[in-house]
């Protein structure tokens, strides 16, 4: 049974020790142990927050970005190398663990709290529950593409939830957002203890305004998602948002109050080199840093803490190494202890907003909105791009639609490096952006940044990962859990 906390440090503990507990009935429950039901708004935001976050931010992030192709398993070691051959059962830690965690952690005390919130016609938690509720299920639903939603949590009446699929799970959350953003979420009592609470935007002055904006961005993301299935309702969606004036983000919606400390860092630091105690892992992916080299790309050093030739391991080839004696070189991915986790970054929200120009409003502004992403991009790591790179990665202004879309989501892809690796998997699975190639990157011919197929892939050659399978414990628990597919098949939104 989780513990209801009253301090930040103590919330921190949720990271990797207790995320994934399951909310369970204790008979003889001790009155200095009260139930979860019983805890305060107050209490179940910061909690939850950080069950999402420690997910996101951390094995998600890992698979994502191995996908994603940032980083790839050390020809030294075994610690990832299922991830990295596109072999996660059902069975697998990386597919049941977050999806347990996620359900019984964060998404259960939104739901709770939610109801606690309208209890109290609170409407400043109310915008901030639903906003990470939607965010955190948006996670779930782009993952395995069939989750429990209209049934779940319902847990005096419902025990075995039916799934929904993903587009009415989104039609759902962005009706709660639009609910939400409904009410009168800028007045009212708001004390600075409950500000503190706030593991997003509590140390901004325009708390409120940047959950709105949060808001709306998010729908953004939604829509953008939805453009290969569901182009007319995506396109209405957006177009609603801008003709309402909507505001987007232009300050990252993230945690950053980590620090270097067990089980209060960074939860990719902490899953990856603080719980394994190595730092040797996962090193530096030639499908990226080949990109960076191409580029000469300053991020090299911030990203694998040398300078351009970046030394690199092709994708999946841990076996390589009698071939290779180069990989012995290779370097290890840079992860802070103090890192930020992402909800959706500065980069992100102006990448998004450039692409929407694009799509439906002629790219009057996107030259600008493009720029403003590079910038963000960079930023993130403490670079300022100087004249040279910045002519490197100018705007193809002149470039058809898909030119242009490249480019955008190839910066992207870069700018995703870290504790927002599963979005830029994502968002390949969306656009096709980095290309796939149709040769290995040790290769003649081979184009810097585009993905290549692992050598020991299991799921035959060309047949990439698209979303996670069903995890073993649902499907005992949940009579209800769809019959599996192949984790190759893409989800509902997919390109």
């Amino acid at each position: 049974m989780k513990k209801i906390f009253n301090n930040k440090l103590a919330v921190f503990s949720l990271l990797v020790l207790t995320l994934g507990c399951k909310k369970t009935l204790d008979i003889n429950q001790s009155p200095n142990n009260p139930p979860i039901e019983s805890a305060t708004m107050e209490v179940l935001f910061p909690s939850a927050v950080m069950s999402t976050a420690s997910r996101v931010g951390g094995d998600l992030s890992i698979v994502g970005g191995m996908w994603a192709q940032f980083w790839t398993q050390n020809n030294n070691s075994s610690q990832f190398r299922t991830v990295d051959v596109y072999d996660l059962p059902s069975a697998s830690q990386y597919v049941d663990g977050p999806y347990s965690a996620l359900f019984s952690g964060g998404l259960f005390d939104y739901s709770l709290g939610l109801s606690k919130a309208a209890e109290a016609k609170n409407w400043r938690y109310n915008l901030m529950y639903t906003v990470m509720k939607a965010y955190t299920y948006e996670v779930l639903v782009d993952l395995y593409d069939k989750v429990p939603y209209t049934e779940a949590f319902q847990i005096n009446t419902i025990l075995q939830p039916k799934f929904d699929d993903g587009y009415t799970i989104y039609q759902g959350l962005i009706k709660e957002i639009d609910a939400a953003l409904a009410k009168d979420y800028k007045t009212g009592p708001w004390t600075a203890e409950q500000k503190a609470t706030d593991f997003v935007f509590g140390k901004t002055a325009a708390q409120f305004d940047n959950w709105e904006k949060f808001a709306n961005t998010l729908k953004l993301k939604m829509y953008l998602r939805m453009v290969n299935a569901k182009p007319a309702e995506a396109e209405a969606g957006i177009r609603a948002l801008y003709a309402a004036n909507a505001k987007f983000l232009d300050v990252p919606a993230q945690v950053d109050l980590f620090v270097s400390s067990p089980n209060k860092s960074n939860p990719f630091y902490e899953y990856n080199f603080r719980r394994l105690n190595t730092p040797d892992n996962l090193k530096a992916s030639a499908t990226f840093t080949s990109w960076l080299d191409a580029n000469a790309d300053p991020r090299a050093e911030a990203y694998f803490g040398v300078e351009n030739p970046v030394p690199s391991i092709n994708q999946g080839d841990y076996l390589g190494g009698p071939a290779h004696p180069e990989y012995n070189d290779a370097v290890n991915v840079v992860v802070n202890a103090t890192d930020p986790v992402p909800f959706i970054s500065l980069a992100e929200s102006y990448f998004m907003q450039a692409e929407v120009s694009e799509r439906y409003f002629g790219g009057a502004n996107a030259l600008t909105l493009y720029n403003q992403g590079i910038a963000a991009a960079f930023a993130q790591v403490g670079i300022t791009p100087d004249a040279t790179i910045l002519a490197t990665y100018a705007y193809p202004a002149t470039g058809n639609f898909e030119t242009k879309l490249e480019a955008i989501i190839t910066q992207k892809w870069a700018s995703f490096f870290g504790s927002h690796g599963l979005e830029a998997f994502f968002e390949q699975n969306r656009t096709g952006y980095p290309k796939t190639s149709t040769i290995y990157s040790d290769e003649p011919g081979y184009i810097p940044g585009q993905i290549v197929y692992t050598p020991n892939g299991v799921t035959g050659e060309g047949n990439f990962p698209r979303r996670f399978v069903f995890p073993d414990s649902e499907v005992r628990r949940n009579t209800n859990t769809p019959t599996k597919v192949p984790l190759t098949t893409k989800v509902w939104w997919g390109k």
